[in-house]
């Protein structure tokens, strides 16, 4: 009976400890995102199951929120800016977050009904571009590269037709409202269209833009953002891996269309 008693007891405490292991092995991180598209994010918490990354996901209706979340600890990490909004967020609430990886691209376009490439388009020639602070410096800077126009070198991303230094083309410019540049497309030679608003017009960056952001508009490139203190935590590293493998990438590519771009660049090229 003696022997039973200690047998039965060494099994109680091998159970107990294998349930600890199991417990341990187990991380839950919640990632807030904006809006209620969780498609990506789904499959990436598909993956981090496998390596025991129980991933919840929080949706927030606006661009504020994640980031005060994150900062009051209240979520692990977010998924759902641009390093450009990130910088200037951080630095207006004075927030103590940084960056653990670089996502995906929602890339920029310029398209035209009447020229193949940003060459073709004519000296005098008109481009509609939003006239929103924001998204004209963003177009500016996608018509810089493409060669079409010279910015000040310290250009900060706001957008001012005075803050072009040349302008080879005399480029005219019409200034609409972000919304409105998909429907001069037939009266203009060129329309800079943000991303959202060319998808909901039928149209697509890769297949019908003359010349599109890629991973060098590394302001407008996305991130997954943590807490300072947290950055180097291994199971929010090891979520940020996950997201950059090949699988999500191509899966990105085939859910998205090309709407979204993976651009999964060192945080060294985003200024980290």
């Amino acid at each position: 009976m003696k022997r039973l008693a200690i047998l039965f007891s060494l099994l109680i405490t091998l159970i107990s400890i294998s349930a600890c292991s199991s417990s341990e092995a187990t991380s839950t991180v919640k990632v807030g995102i904006s809006g209620s598209d969780t498609t990506i994010w789904d499959y990436v918490a598909e993956k981090a199951k496998e390596e025991g990354i129980n991933v919840e996901i929080v949706r927030f209706s606006d661009y504020v929120q994640p980031n005060l979340a994150l900062a009051e600890g209240e979520i692990d990490a977010n998924a759902f800016q641009t390093v450009s909004y990130f910088d200037a967020f951080i630095k207006e609430h004075d927030l103590d977050l940084t960056p653990i990886a670089t996502t995906v691209i929602a890339p920029m376009g310029l398209y035209s009904e009447k020229h193949g490439t940003p060459e073709h388009i004519p000296k005098g020639g008109t481009i509609a571009l939003a006239k929103e602070a924001t998204n004209m410096g963003r177009g500016l800077s996608l018509l810089q590269n493409a060669g079409l126009i010279k910015l000040a070198e310290d250009f900060d991303g706001n957008g001012a037709l005075d803050k072009i230094i040349d302008n080879p083309k005399n480029l005219q410019f019409e200034l609409l409202v972000a919304g409105q540049t998909p429907r001069v497309l037939p009266d203009v030679d060129g329309s800079i269209i943000n991303n959202g608003i060319a998808v909901d017009a039928g149209l697509s960056p890769l297949e019908d833009a003359i010349y599109h952001e890629d991973e060098t508009a590394t302001a407008y490139i996305n991130i997954i953002a943590v807490q300072e203190k947290n950055k180097d935590d291994h199971v929010l590293t090891k979520l940020a891996e996950i997201y950059q493998t090949e699988d999500v990438a191509k899966f990105i590519e085939r859910e998205r269309d090309g709407n979204s771009i993976p651009t999964f660049v060192p945080l060294s090229e985003i200024g980290y």
